[in-house]
């Protein structure tokens, strides 16, 4: 029997423990069924794939890097990523010209 998962695909999540823990990111895929998550940029993994003539248009062989699944239990939901473009409120006072010693 499957559980229902705290999280979904698109949820922005720290993993709590293991190798990567504190990191942050985004789910790109959920595995209800094995009680896994794919988060971007966590558990990053080397695959070797062989070059195959099968398929045309099959993507070439070599080293690949790419995520791993981690179990849903060492991920925590996040409210929302923080804004990384917007800039704090410059404060101004309404004395700025005499501050400054310039006339008006």
């Amino acid at each position: 029997m499957q559980k229902k998962l705290h999280v979904k695909k698109g949820d922005y999540v720290q993993v709590i423990s293991g190798k990567d823990k504190g990191a942050k990111g985004r789910i790109i895929a959920a595995y209800p069924s094995r009680e896994r998550v794919v988060v971007e940029g966590v558990n990053m993994i080397t695959k070797h794939s062989k070059v195959s003539q099968q398929t045309p248009g099959a993507p070439q062989g070599g080293v690949r890097t790419m995520e791993a699944p981690i179990h849903v239990s060492n991920v925590k939901k996040l409210k929302e990523e923080p804004k990384k473009d917007e800039k704090p409120a410059k404060k101004t006072s309404k004395n700025e010209a005499d501050e400054s010693g310039e006339d008006s």
